[in-house]
């Protein structure tokens, strides 16, 4: 039988990949056999996986994958802001030469991506400059709260990207995040990834009023 983690690890990539649906019933007995776990092994994955604010426990109803709403992804983005921004500047603090030859190479890839108009790359891009920052900063508390965080995000992350002409707005929001850190400059990196996020609220907000209109 796997352990705990290990099924916890997997029905969590299976949720983010988006395997099940938002609001989807997770039935314990199914579950158990598709991981090839015990009914008290699946049920431990799911309390640690409501923890993490991507499934529902009801009472009488089982499990279920909880849906974020747009609002709620506003409110993750901005907890995401001003961790995001302690993040950018400890990095600034941090980086090494070769850390900086690293990022100068991971924005020029950004930068050709998006030119060749390749989405799901500069999705990719994008998942590792934040994790590289996150890596450089070398802050264990940070990178804890933000992976939580972007779990939750994944869904909404992904109608960005899809969202024409926005990677045309977010790159060089990155860029200077990058000229930032590179530039050992905290107050510069902690201010480009404030404008970074914030744009990425006032995206968000414009999904909330769009729904609302209709």
């Amino acid at each position: 039988m796997p352990e705990n983690s290990d099924v916890r690890n997997q029905l969590r990539d299976a949720i983010l990949r988006g395997a099940y649906a938002p609001r989807q019933r997770l039935i314990e007995a199914d579950l158990a056999a598709e991981f090839k776990a015990s009914r008290f092994t699946l049920r431990n994955a799911l309390i640690q996986l409501e923890a993490e604010g991507l499934v529902e426990l009801q009472p009488n109803r089982g499990a279920r994958v909880r849906e974020i709403t747009v609002e709620e992804a506003i409110e993750i983005t901005e907890i995401r802001q001003s961790v995001e921004a302690l993040v950018a500047a400890r990095a600034a603090e941090r980086v090494t030469d070769e850390q900086i030859d690293f990022l100068r190479s991971l924005g020029a890839e950004m930068r050709e991506a998006v030119d060749r108009n390749e989405l799901m790359r500069y999705s990719e891009l994008n998942a590792s400059l934040h994790g590289t920052l996150r890596e450089i900063a070398h802050h264990a508390t940070a990178d804890r709260v933000l992976t939580q965080l972007h779990g939750q995000m994944v869904r909404h992350q992904f109608r960005l990207f899809l969202l024409p002409g926005r990677p045309s707005t977010s790159l060089p929001e990155h860029l200077a995040i990058i000229d930032g850190v590179c530039g050992r400059d905290p107050e510069s990196a902690r201010n480009a990834m404030v404008a970074h996020t914030g744009s990425v609220i006032t995206t968000l907000r414009s999904f909330d009023d769009a729904a609302a209109s209709v």
